[in-house]
């Protein structure tokens, strides 16, 4: 049935104004509704939760998963997982403890070169992208799944960096003023308008990962192969290479974290990351990202990483057992997977519902 046009000349039926229609609404709102919750709940529960000085360390914190959720939340767009971001941010970490420790040795020649924060930073960014990228090459080239590959790959990192101080870690990363190697530290101290630097990253790389997704022809063809990767190939996209590169923009993203973190420890360790691809991928599919592809958008991936970031630092501040913190974020990801597949579901019969009234 229909009714007459409303203000604006748009037509609207009464379905419109479903039930279903108001709850859909609701589940993609979903990350807002719990940041506000949560960010409520703990006001309440704990004295001072939104001074300032609490809120900066709680975003300096909660920028490290952001990284790494904004690096993957193309992966799981096209209806991918890296599970080896947490692997690949602890190695890079010790990449970069190892070029500032020790230098980079010449047996040959007998000396060891000790490269500036201009240089170590690059190479470290250009090995992550390098890790991200042999994990797109086995999973296009050779068919593997995406899970099976990376978990492989994280075993790979995780082992190799360990055999790159023998278990042990780098420390006192602040380097030599005689080398020209110092100023590491800074990336994770320093500080612009009274803002950490990692907070300043994060909103940067969240502005260029969101334009790329939503600007650039790129963004599109990820949407596109998340959506249907056998249509979006038959219509001429290079589902390889744009795989490829997802995977690349993943491991990139994992070394910007690994950098930042090795800085604000001033220090490395082989351990460093674990687990951590679980809260990212959990801040991703918690944002509104569908574990099946195609659907997603980078502010809720940012928003998600908040919500994640928030809840962890929260139950600490309340004193919560950091054995009832991990029960608390297994069932927040499976809510959260619950929940998309009730949005999934609902979009569906929206679509249905909404193509009858128009053959109507």
């Amino acid at each position: 049935m229909k009714v007459k046009a409303l203000e604006g000349g748009i037509p609207m039926s009464k379905a419109s104004f479903s039930k279903e229609n108001i709850f859909l609404l609701l589940l993609k709102l979903r990350t807002f509704i719990a940041l506000f919750v949560i960010l409520g709940f703990f006001t309440i529960m704990v004295d001072g939760f939104l001074e300032p000085t609490s809120l900066v360390i709680m975003v300096k914190h909660i920028s490290i998963n952001a990284f790494l959720a904004l690096g993957i939340s193309f992966v799981i767009i096209t209806a991918g997982i890296d599970l080896s971001i947490g692997a690949t941010l602890g190695f890079c970490g010790m990449v970069a403890g190892y070029m500032i420790a020790k230098g980079i040795v010449l047996s040959p020649l007998g000396i060891a070169i000790f490269p500036s924060i201009w240089v170590v930073v690059p190479v470290v960014l250009v090995v992550g992208a390098l890790i991200g990228a042999i994990n797109g090459l086995i999973i296009t080239r050779y068919n593997v799944a995406p899970f099976i590959c990376t978990l492989g790959t994280m075993y790979i990192v995780r082992g190799a960096a360990m055999l790159l101080s023998g278990g042990e870690t780098f420390p006192g990363l602040s380097g030599n003023s005689q080398l020209g190697n110092t100023g590491f530290e800074q990336i994770g101290a320093g500080t612009l308008l009274g803002l950490p630097y990692a907070i300043w990253m994060m909103f940067v790389l969240a502005a260029i990962v969101a334009y790329i997704a939503k600007k650039l022809p790129f963004g599109r063809h990820v949407y596109s192969i998340g959506d249907n990767e056998r249509a979006a190939e038959l219509s001429g996209i290079k589902v390889k290479n744009i795989k490829i590169w997802v995977y690349t923009i993943s491991g990139f993203c994992a070394a910007i974290a690994g950098i930042v973190v090795s800085s604000q420890l001033v220090a490395s360790h082989p351990a460093t990351g674990t687990a951590f691809e679980m809260n990212a991928i959990a801040a991703v599919v918690l944002g509104g990202t569908s574990l099946a592809g195609g659907r997603g958008t980078i502010t809720g991936t940012l928003i998600g990483a908040f919500v994640i970031g928030i809840l962890a630092d929260g139950l600490v501040m309340m004193g919560v057992s950091e054995f009832w913190q991990m029960v608390i974020k297994g069932i927040v990801i499976i809510v959260a997977v619950i929940i998309d597949q009730m949005q999934s579901r609902l979009q569906y019969k929206a679509a249905i519902m909404s193509q009858k009234a128009h053959s109507a």
